[in-house]
Formats: C-alpha cells, structure tokens, sequence
C-alpha cells in the first residue's frame, strides 16, 4: 500500500508538470495585445488558434484537476489507512508475543520441575545403596543402619513429591500449549488475516480511484477535443482573404493601359499613361510636384528620394513666374530635358513592403503618409477613441457634480470644496478633447474624398506657394523653393510634352464640377498674379470667396467677384470661415 502511495504521489507531480508546462505553452503563444488592437484578431485562422489554445488550457485545467483527485482521494486516504493497518498490526503481534512469553513461562518451569525431580531420584537412590551396604556390613553398627534406613526413606519422600510436582506442572504445559496453539495463536492469525484482507480490498478500491479519478475528466476533454476541432473546421480562407484585403487595400485605382508614344514627332506627341510624370488619366502630371503620385508597384525595390529634374545645362528647372509659384511650363526642348532626367535617375520601382509601411516613413498627424483608404481607418478609429475618452470625461464630470450635491446636502459626508479642483481638471480636459476633435472631420473627409475620387487633389497641385512678402510679392527666389521640394517627389521623374500641350490639366476636374457654394470668404493681402494654368490672379484688397481650403500644400481655391475660380498661394490671404 506505501509502495502504491508512493506511485500515485508520483503520477500526481507529472501530472502536475505536465499541466503547469501546457499552460506556460499556452501563454507563450497567446496574443500579447487586446483583440481590439490586434489586426490579426480578424483573421479566422487567428481566432481558430486562439480557441485551440483556449481547449488546450482548459485540457491543462482538466490535468490539475485529475492530480487534484488522487492526491486527496488516493494518497491522503491509503495513507491514513496505512497507518491504521501499521497500528493494528502492532497490536495483533504484541498479544502474540504475550501468549507466546506465557507458554515460554510455562515451559521453563515444566522444565525445573522435571530437573528437580530428576535429581531428588538420584538422591534417593543413593541413600537406598548406603543404607543397604551399611546392612550387610558387619562392623557398621546398629545405630548407623537406622540412621542410614532413615535418610534413604526421606530421599525416597522427596524424590515421590518432585513426581508428582513434575506430573502436575507437565499437566498444567500441556494444557497452555494446546490453548495457545490450537485457540490463541489461530485467532491472532484470524485477525491479521482479517486485517490484510481489508487492507487488500481498499488497495483495490484505491486502483479503481487511479481510473476513476480520470473517468471523470473524459467528458470534459471530449469536449476540449470537440471544441479543437470545431476550431480546425472554422478557418475560413474566403474570409481571412477579404479581411485582408480590407485591412491592406490603399484606395488608389489601378493605372490605365499603357500607350503607344510616338517620337517620330517629339513636339507634339500624344500624352499617354506611360508618359513620365503623367497620371493615369492622360493628362501630364506638374513637374516638381511635392507629392507627385507615383505608380506603386507591388513587388519592386524600396522608393528613394530622387533629386529633382535637372535643366541641360545641370542645375535645377528655372521657375517661369518671377514672382509667384513655380509654373508647370518651361520653355525648354521637352527630349532634351527628358534625356537629362534619364542620365540623373533611374526610374525605380516601389517595394511590396512601401504597401505596408517602410521604416523610413515620415508619420503626419492626420496620416497623409498611408494610402486613401488606410488613412481613412486610422482617422476614423482615432475619432473614435477620441469620443469615448470625450465621454468617459463627461461622465466622470457628471460623477462628481452628483457627488458635489451629496456633500452639499450632508456636509458630514465630505467638503464640497475638495471637488471642485477634480470638475475643473476635467472641464479642462473636456474642451481640450473638444478642441483635439475639431479637426479630425475634416481630415476624416479629406481622407473618405481621397478614396471616393482618388484624384489626390492635394497631390498635383504646384510644388509650394511663394513666401508672404515683407512689402512686395515675391521674387524668383521662390523657384528655389520649389526646387528645393522637387526633392521629395516620389517615384516616377517628370517629362515634358510640348510648348502646345496642356502641361498642367489637373484642376481641370475641379472646373467640370458642378458649381459649390462658398465656405468663407477672404481678403488678398497681397497683389498674384495668376499666369500658370489653374491659378488666378488677385489684387491687393480684393474680396474673394473661399471655395476650398488648404489641403496641405499651400494653395487656396478661391472664386473672384467678376467671376472665374482658381487657387492662390494661401499665404497671400486672410482667410475667414462660414
């Protein structure tokens, strides 16, 4: 039984080991963020393993549980038993050893009884031979005789009551031996037998815990087991395909079909879609555009920066206005300016990994740096984290003016006053988050019109505005700050078409919509003058509608009184709100 304890013990620590290594198994594969968090969370795959590692944990708790049992039903139980059979058996072996020190007891003096009687025999056979020589001696006198006969009849009394003395005690060792042996000593042995036959029947019954103590858990595994395969049968590769898509696609719109060129006619050639720098809709891109929309290709190399487009002569494209934005339009042989951003970059292809985001991505608060349909998400789940911090606040402010109510009514409660810091730290976070949230509609729309009409307005427009002037506008030193932008396009180098072509057609769009009503208005602080197609010139003093506001780039549309709609430098307003 000690020995089957001593198993069980054992069997309970692997047990044990084995559910403590399933559940750190467990937690090693579990997602470390929350679901809501985690994009992976959507995946069915995801949520088939994360169950399968729920069954296994709950497999795990099923393994404790079955230790659990037999340590308490098993080891606990034989193991006080034991000591009970320990106890018992002691007792049973002690009134043994008792009847048998009686029946030695018993023995012993049998045995000096029989030496006594063996010895007063030959004492009274001795006197018997003196007293007969001393008879038939002649010279012995009577006296000795007598003496002699006398002596020999007192060994012969004594040696008579050592026999029966003898007789009675052998009598007496008989009848010990026989009630130890034929009535002690068998129901000594009756009990130990009983005893051991007990002890074998809850040694069998502690074999049936060993199962039964895992019986009891098989329902439960069965359904672990269930519950992992229904998790198998879950994963759904339709599904994990669209979530994929929804949570990876950027919202531009795939390139049109690439046409032929025709350079057998350089200065008028046809603008086509594999045009360098023109967009997919056939009309030129403008040249030294800040964010000029490159093609992204899904299994090239990493974008790089390129420099931007070089003149024949090697320096950067001369601006055409002195004093205003860079013009899309240049008086130069198109082939020639071609040839020279052939020779100074590479065309180069964007990375599958750019889809996903590159390490060296400049991240802006309204998360213009991820495609239209990305920013959009990001934008809307800011907002919304942004309101349930907004009514956590309120709702903590509602708390304590209730509060504040209390204490008035029962000042023994609590000071009013001690409050009063705790409602103005959280009036000032309201309207903080009030003000934080104002703008991220606007961004929100921004981002949803990206993805509705992917045009990327803010885009194609010019590379940057001219600086306020202090007193005059600006001269051709703003050339150099377009220039200095050409550095950051993206992708693709620009190619000129001709002196007849439409360079710059972009905001040709933006004219074919319907007419929108103004959002504000605004006063030109300055004199533009509007030469490069899409802009519009303005004097200084002049009321103008606010037809669309900054997107980011530095140009304003605007509507003039005379009529006539266009984008101005936004430095060169003062700009009020509806």
């Amino acid at each position: 039984m000690d020995r089957y304890v001593k198993f069980v013990k054992e069997r309970t620590e692997v047990e044990q080991a084995y559910a403590k290594q399933l559940r750190s198994l467990v937690k090693k594969y579990l997602p470390k963020r929350p679901a809501k968090d985690d994009p992976e969370s959507k995946f069915s795959q995801q949520q088939s393993f994360v169950q399968l590692l729920q069954e296994v944990n709950d497999f795990a708790g099923q393994r404790e549980l079955v230790a659990e049992n037999l340590s308490v039903q098993v080891c606990l139980e034989l193991a006080k038993y034991s000591q009970e059979m320990k106890q018992e058996r002691k007792m049973h072996f002690q009134e043994g050893r008792r009847a048998q020190q009686q029946l030695e007891s018993g023995f012993k003096q049998l045995e000096n009884s029989k030496r006594k009687f063996e010895r007063d025999c030959r004492e009274a056979e001795k006197a018997a031979q003196t007293a007969e020589r001393l008879d038939q001696d002649i010279n012995a006198t009577k006296a000795d005789v007598e003496k002699a006969k006398q002596q020999a009849h007192l060994r012969s009394h004594m040696a008579e009551e050592s026999k029966n003395e003898y007789a009675a005690q052998l009598q007496r060792f008989n009848r010990d031996q026989a009630h130890f042996y034929f009535s002690q000593m068998p129901q000594i042995f009756d009990k130990l037998q009983d005893m051991d036959e007990r002890r074998a029947t809850h040694l069998g019954a502690g074999y049936g815990l060993l199962s039964e103590a895992e019986l009891q858990v098989v329902p439960i595994i069965a359904k672990c087991l269930e519950g992992m395969k229904v998790a198998a049968e879950a994963v759904d590769a339709k599904k994990d395909s669209q979530v994929l898509i929804e949570l990876h696609k950027s919202g531009f719109a795939r390139p049109g079909d690439v046409e032929f060129e025709d350079f057998s006619q350089p200065m008028n050639r046809v603008p086509s879609d594999s045009s360098l720098g023109t967009p997919s809709d056939g009309r030129p891109e403008l040249r030294g555009s800040s964010r000029s929309r490159a093609k992204r290709w899904p299994f090239g190399k990493k974008n790089k920066p390129r420099p931007p487009p070089l003149s024949p002569l090697g320096g950067p494209l001369p601006s055409a206005l002195p004093n205003g934005p860079p013009s899309p339009r240049s008086g130069l042989d198109p082939l020639a300016i071609l040839s020279e951003i052939s020779k100074s970059v590479k065309p180069r292809l964007a990375s599958f990994r750019s889809l996903r985001g590159s390490r060296g991505t400049v991240v802006t608060e309204d998360f213009s740096h991820l495609p239209p349909e990305q920013q959009r998400k990001r934008l809307q789940q800011q907002l919304e984290e942004r309101n349930r911090e907004l009514q956590k606040e309120i709702d903590q402010r509602e708390a304590l003016k209730k509060m504040k109510d209390v204490y008035e009514k029962t000042p023994q409660m609590g000071d009013p006053a001690s409050l009063e810091p705790r409602i103005t730290e959280t009036l000032n976070n309201i309207e903080r988050l009030k003000l934080e949230g104002r703008g991220r509609p606007a961004w929100l729309t921004d981002g949803g019109s990206r993805v509705l009409s992917n045009r990327g307005d803010t885009l194609g427009r010019h590379t940057r505005p001219p600086d306020p002037p202090a007193s005059a506008p600006p001269d051709s030193s703003s050339s150099n700050n377009g220039s200095q932008d050409n550095k950051e396009s993206s992708e693709e180098p620009p190619a000129e078409e001709g002196q007849d072509a439409p360079i710059y057609t972009e905001f040709d769009e933006d004219f074919e919509e319907e007419p929108a009503s103004p959002i504000g208005h605004c006063v030109a602080i300055y004199h533009f003058e509007g030469s490069s197609e899409g802009t519009i010139s303005m004097a200084e003093g002049e009321d103008l509608s606010l037809m669309e506001e900054d997107k980011g780039d530095g140009w304003t549309r605007v509507r003039r009184k005379q009529g006539g709609e266009g984008y101005v430098p936004t430095s060169y307003l003062r700009v009020t709100l509806n």
